[in-house]
């Protein structure tokens, strides 16, 4: 096992990815594929890593070329992978990307009995939880198999120790049952973490109860917006929660007690935004563990989302320390 004491732990799905290497080509004309490693809480312990935090990733791989090509991927990322168990008679997962910017990315998953979603909670409880700072959820972890209970296990041990507990609502409709599964799952444990990050129509889906979606024709309807800012501020006042909302291109809002400030966003010309959300996350955590304010914080990870909209590829896109500093210097 490995010596170092990690700052954050990330529990969720992984996969192999294949992004389309002809970049603009309608999918069925593409000729190469590049690989990586996907799945929004690996992505988010690799763009930690790269930030300078010690990252560990809970997950899970079949018995398979693509499970060993994950693991070997992750340690080459500086990625504790000692906790990551192989599931005999299950298959690791894998993304196949499009690239036609600047809003076209077409996205085909393979997780058909996907090994990440059987964790067992005797393998979260092997977990070094006392040695860390925080943890990592995703909402995807909660649509089916056991680790749906090892997240809510794990919550509320980390609450009891008093770590700190981040979700990623990442809302991936064609990975739930039925279109009200996402939130009654959801509510079940927003009240156990205390950063929650997700785009308004993540928001709405978990904190509603309603399954129409939030956006219609790429606009948000008034009394739609309206609504959430009420679900968004009673949550927060009632949670003692910090909720981050992302908006894209405008950034981020935040709702903290009765501090709603917004960080504008950074204005860059979009090559992929597949693997943006994983490089906010990354970013804002990082900016956690340095004790920053959340304004702070969030601009940070503002520019970590931008460069990887910037970038080809979505793990392989996620920027390094100094990369993020010198885009910061440039963008005032």
């Amino acid at each position: 096992m490995s010596d170092l004491a990690p700052d954050l732990i990330t529990v969720g799905r992984v996969s192999m990815d294949l992004f389309a290497r002809d970049i603009g080509a309608e999918f069925h004309d593409i000729t190469a594929f590049e690989t990586g490693v996907g799945g929004s809480p690996v992505n988010i312990a690799i763009g930690a890593s790269r930030l300078g935090l010690t990252t560990l990733a809970f997950t899970a791989v079949g018995d398979d070329e693509i499970g060993r090509f994950v693991r070997r991927y992750l340690r080459n990322e500086g990625v504790i992978t000692e906790y990551i168990p192989v599931k005999p008679e299950t298959r690791t997962g894998m993304a196949v990307v499009g690239v036609q910017p600047p809003d076209r990315f077409p996205l085909l998953f393979y997780r058909e009995n996907p090994a990440d979603i059987h964790l067992s909670i005797d393998e979260a409880e092997a977990l070094p939880l006392s040695q860390t700072r925080a943890i990592s959820l995703s909402g995807t972890a909660l649509s089916r198999g056991s680790t749906h209970d090892v997240s809510l296990y794990l919550a509320e041990r980390a609450r009891a120790a008093g770590l700190t507990t981040f979700i990623d609502l990442d809302l991936r409709p064609d990975q739930w049952p039925h279109p009200l599964s996402f939130g009654l799952r959801m509510r079940r444990i927003l009240p156990l973490c205390d950063v929650i990050i997700g785009t308004e129509e993540e928001f709405f889906a978990a904190l509603s109860g309603a399954p129409e979606p939030i956006i219609s024709g790429g606009k948000v309807s008034g009394a739609l917006e309206r609504a959430l800012r009420g679900l968004l501020r009673d949550f927060c006042k009632e949670s003692g929660a910090t909720l981050v909302l992302k908006q894209g291109d405008k950034g981020v809002k935040l709702y903290e007690g009765e501090n709603r400030p917004a960080i504008a966003g950074f204005p860059v010309e979009i090559t992929n935004t597949v693997g943006a959300g994983d490089g906010f996350a990354s970013g804002l955590i990082y900016g956690w563990a340095q004790g920053w304010a959340w304004e702070q914080t969030a601009r940070f990870a503002n520019a970590c989302g931008a460069i990887v909209v910037s970038r080809h590829g979505c793990a392989r896109a996620l920027p390094y320390l100094h990369e993020v500093e010198a885009f910061l210097e440039t963008h005032h």
